[in-house]
């Protein structure tokens, strides 16, 4: 079986409104590699997009899901609950960054975490509006692309969105954002547009994941918790992409000295089992009315045994502090290359939630078509990047944190090469 003759069959049979990075078809996967059907091996740095922080098939994962197969499958936790549900919603509410008593429930994909989220906010404030920042990625359901700050390719052809969902500019210094701009651009809204006491919350990613990895600032993070409490808005972490070790923390809101009223959370928390959950303040997460929350897969039995193996194996292999030193050492490895290569205009990103911003030489100007060569190049040698970025002119590396380090390092110079020779033929 040939990739090209899978790509031909896939033409045919599926909507082109579902994207795809590559052409190259998966046949099997362990750790930070896949072999596609040829019999090709690739060394995986997009990770599902941030989903296998734990890598493909940890043994300890597959032994869970394993065993809770050879138990039951599906029961729907609204009509026969069942323990593991219970002991992952304790867990979770012993871990995630929130203040005071917690209380969690599990969905399927993190636009559903966030379609939740926001319910949950309208409903305990008595309230409508919701503000999110541009750069911002929260799904692709009509809540979740209305908040999602990015119009091409998410909003393009869709229609209207949905009401009462307003954007602030979210602060890059490096593009000539500064936090006080975009707070000044959050004071004129609640002048010229939305009376603040309409506000249900604000959601924000503590690092923008589609958006470029561009992390909040501090004093942003503090002014809008402010903010919230001073006219009783809600603060909702977008942890989705951020969480489960990623940035050298369990969550990435342990950053910040800043305690959000709701947490968001997906991708790697049942590594590459569907599942997605939003933990708060109990007296938040109360207030729907049964039946109000919840799904006919949310919670699924399989995803949750995968959950409780995931947080086993962040905390027997420390995976926290790994992160921060593949981190460490990708970064020093970007760090010296800068001098060779005038298209790196940034290197940024706490623990392994790194990207590299690309330029027009001496400038900040994006160069989306050097970035996309760069990814090319690489694939061409083996190992699978992913862009991302407004402007598409961001390289965002997302390999599992489990990965060996003789396979990382193999990487590393794959990287290097890629950026040498896509350098030296925008030269010539």
């Amino acid at each position: 079986m040939k990739n090209s003759e899978i790509a031909a069959r896939k033409d045919a049979a599926i909507s082109r409104g579902v994207g795809m990075t590559t052409q190259i078809y998966a046949a099997k996967a362990e750790n930070a590699e896949i072999w596609d059907v040829e019999g090709n091996r690739y060394i995986d740095f997009a990770g599902g997009i941030a989903v296998l922080n734990t890598g493909h098939r940890h043994p300890k994962v597959i032994e869970a899901v394993k065993k809770q197969l050879d138990a039951f499958t599906h029961t729907c936790h609204q009509v026969m609950p069942y323990e593991n549900y219970v002991a992952l919603a304790e867990r979770l509410n012993k871990l995630v960054p929130v203040s005071g008593p917690k209380k969690t429930i599990f969905t399927t994909t993190g636009a559903e975490a966030v379609e939740n989220a926001v319910k949950i906010a309208r409903a305990a404030t008595g309230r409508n509006a919701v503000i999110a920042f541009t750069g911002a990625f929260h799904g692709r359901t009509f809540m979740g692309m209305t908040l999602t700050g990015k119009v091409v390719p998410y909003k393009v052809g869709f229609g209207q969105m949905m009401g009462d969902v307003f954007h602030v500019p979210f602060p890059i210094e490096m593009h000539g954002i500064s936090v006080e701009e975009s707070l000044d651009v959050l004071d004129k809204l609640f002048k010229a547009d939305v009376d603040p006491k309409r506000v249900a919350a604000i959601i924000l990613e503590p690092i923008q994941g589609e958006g470029g990895f561009y992390e909040v600032p501090r004093a942003l993070m503090k002014a809008v918790r402010q903010i919230c409490d001073e006219h009783g808005m809600l603060l909702i972490a977008d942890e989705v992409q951020t969480g489960f070790a990623r940035t050298g923390k369990l969550f990435a809101m342990e950053h910040h000295d800043v305690s959000p009223d709701l947490v968001t959370m997906a991708k790697s928390l049942a590594g590459g089992f569907p599942l997605s959950a939003v933990t708060g303040r109990a007296e938040l997460m109360d207030v729907p009315g049964p039946g109000g929350l919840g799904g006919t897969y949310a919670g699924n039995p399989l995803a949750i045994a995968a959950a409780h193996a995931v947080l086993d194996v962040i905390e027997e292999e420390k995976l926290c502090d790994r992160a921060n030193q593949l981190g460490s050492r990708l970064k020093q490895r970007l760090q010296a290359l800068r001098a060779d290569i005038p298209q790196i205009s940034d290197i940024r990103g706490p623990g392994f939630m790194v990207a590299v911003e690309f330029g027009q030489p001496g400038s900040v100007k994006p160069d989306a078509d050097f970035t996309n060569a760069v990814r090319l190049k690489a694939l061409e040698k083996g190992l699978v990047l992913l862009t991302c970025g407004v402007y598409g002119n961001v390289i965002r590396f997302l390999s599992p944190i489990t990965i060996q380090d003789d396979v990382f390092n193999e990487a590393l110079d794959i990287i290097e090469t890629s950026l040498r020779e896509c350098a030296a033929k925008a030269k010539a």
